[in-house]
C-alpha cells in the first residue's frame, strides 16, 4: 500500500483527495478539546501566574503601553516579555513541521500536541515562589505554536487559543439570517460551530478557576486531560489510518 502511495501518480491523487478530506487533526472535534485547553492554559496564566495572557497578546500589549504610556517601565518589560516568547513560539511552528513532514513517523500536529502535554507536566512543578516568568514565558510559548498550528477545522478558519474571532463570525451569521432569508440553514450552522468553540474556551476558564483555588501550582495539569484525549486519537490515525498522508498538510498550511 505504502509501495504505491510512493508513485507520483497515486500523490497526485492522493492531493485531490485531499481536498475533499479532512485529516485527523482537521476534525471539529479535535478543535474543541484543544479550545478547552487553550482557555485552562489563558486562565491560568492569568489568575495564577502573575497576570499575564498566554493564549493571545492583545491583552498583554494593552498593558504595555498603558505601562509605557506612565513610564513605568520595568512593568512595560513584565509585559513585553510574553509578547516576545509567543513571536518565537509562532516563528518555531513555521520551521519544524517541515523537518517532521519529512521524517515521515508522525505529524508536528500529533507532535505538538505531545509536547505541550510533556511540557505542561513539567510546569505543574514549578511551585509559585518562583518568578511568574517562568511560567508564563513556556504557555505563552505553547499557545503561540498551537495558534499557529491548528488553523481551520474542516474548512473552517477557527482559533484554539483565544475567541475574538468567532464572536465577529457569530456577529456576521445573525446578520446574514436578518438580511439573506435563504442564507439562513447555513448561517445558524456556521454560527453553532463558532459558539461551540466559545464554550469549549468557558469550559476551560471556568473549570480552572474554580479549581484553581484546590489544585493550586498543579491546576496546569488540567489542561493536559483534553490534550492527551486529542494527542491518542491523532497518533493512532498517524500510525494507522492515515499513515500514508503523512506527506499532506492540514488545510490552511
Amino acid at each position: 500500500m505504502q509501495d504505491n502511495f510512493a508513485t507520483e501518480k497515486h500523490k497526485e491523487l492522493h492531493k485531490e483527495l485531499h481536498r475533499e478530506y479532512y485529516l485527523t487533526c482537521e476534525k471539529y472535534y479535535m478543535f474543541e478539546l484543544l479550545t478547552v485547553a487553550g482557555g485552562m492554559m489563558g486562565l491560568y496564566t492569568y489568575m495564577m501566574r502573575g497576570g499575564v495572557f498566554s493564549n493571545a497578546q492583545t491583552g498583554n500589549i494593552v498593558k504595555m503601553c498603558a505601562a509605557l504610556g506612565t513610564r513605568n517601565f520595568r512593568a512595560c518589560l513584565y509585559y513585553f516579555i510574553p509578547f516576545t516568547a509567543y513571536i518565537l513560539g509562532t516563528i518555531l511552528s513555521e520551521v519544524l513541521p517541515q523537518k517532521v513532514r519529512q521524517k515521515k513517523l508522525i505529524r508536528w500536529d500529533t507532535l505538538l500536541v505531545g509536547i505541550e502535554i510533556a511540557v505542561l507536566f513539567l510546569v505543574g512543578f514549578i511551585p509559585f515562589t518562583w518568578p511568574d516568568q517562568i511560567a508564563q514565558v513556556i504557555i505563552n510559548f505553547l499557545c503561540a505554536m498551537q495558534f499557529n498550528t491548528f488553523r481551520q477545522a474542516e474548512g473552517v478558519p477557527m482559533a484554539t487559543t483565544f475567541v475574538t474571532n468567532h464572536v465577529r463570525q457569530i456577529g456576521i451569521s445573525i446578520a446574514r439570517i436578518i438580511k439573506h432569508h435563504e442564507q439562513e440553514a447555513e448561517a445558524k450552522a456556521k454560527m453553532a460551530k463558532h459558539a461551540k468553540i466559545i464554550f469549549a474556551f468557558v469550559t476551560g476558564g471556568v473549570t480552572v478557576t474554580a479549581l484553581g483555588p484546590y489544585t493550586g501550582q498543579y491546576t496546569i495539569w488540567l489542561a493536559i486531560i483534553p490534550l492527551s484525549a486529542c494527542f491518542c486519537v491523532m497518533l493512532q490515525s498517524d500510525l494507522v489510518y492515515e499513515k500514508a498522508m503523512l506527506d499532506l498538510r492540514p488545510h490552511g498550511h
